[in-house]
């Protein structure tokens, strides 16, 4: 029962957040570099005790879907595949000891800690993202300005859907 209910969330999750991302969001482009990713959500709620390969091969095609509607060759990938391969390290270092013992759900944890976890990976994702697809050392300060600004903006964003939407199930 506990697998069928773990992969029809999942899926679920899947499923909104490249609709959200790809249908609204990506039509957001503030100031011309202000733009919202929150389809990561879906990397920061996998099961904190859940399969590693599995989460990895499902970041590499989140992000391949989402590079498919964008058709930006990758870059969203990359992200996806580096913040998810990065997880654990944002987990110790945001919970600590709670984390290796595996006894947090994130809906539980102190907002202090959860900001620092959302905000960690939110920010490193952005910087691959924004850094592929720049790909130029001269515009170094248009990727840390877009990484900033667009980091705000995705950290806000995911931290109100998370407490709107947080669930008792939610790890």
């Amino acid at each position: 029962m506990f697998q069928n209910n773990f992969v029809v969330t999942n899926t679920f999750r899947f499923i909104v957040f490249v609709v959200l991302q790809v249908l609204i969001l990506n039509h957001i482009n503030f100031l011309g570099y202000i733009n919202p990713y929150i389809y990561i959500i879906f990397i920061l709620l996998f099961p904190f005790a859940g399969n590693k390969s599995l989460l990895l091969f499902l970041s590499f095609l989140l992000g391949l879907t989402i590079d498919m509607f964008c058709d930006s060759g990758g870059i969203h990938a990359a992200a996806s595949v580096t913040i998810a391969f990065l997880r654990p390290l944002a987990l110790r270092f945001s919970f600590g000891v709670s984390y290796e013992h595996n006894n947090i759900k994130l809906y539980k944890t102190p907002l202090n800690e959860r900001l620092r976890y959302i905000t960690l990976l939110v920010l490193i994702h952005h910087f691959i993202l924004f850094s592929l697809e720049i790909f130029s050392i001269q515009n170094i300060i248009l990727i840390l300005k877009s990484t900033l600004f667009s980091s705000i903006f995705s950290i806000l964003l995911i931290t109100c859907i998370l407490m709107l939407f947080g669930r008792s199930d939610s790890k």
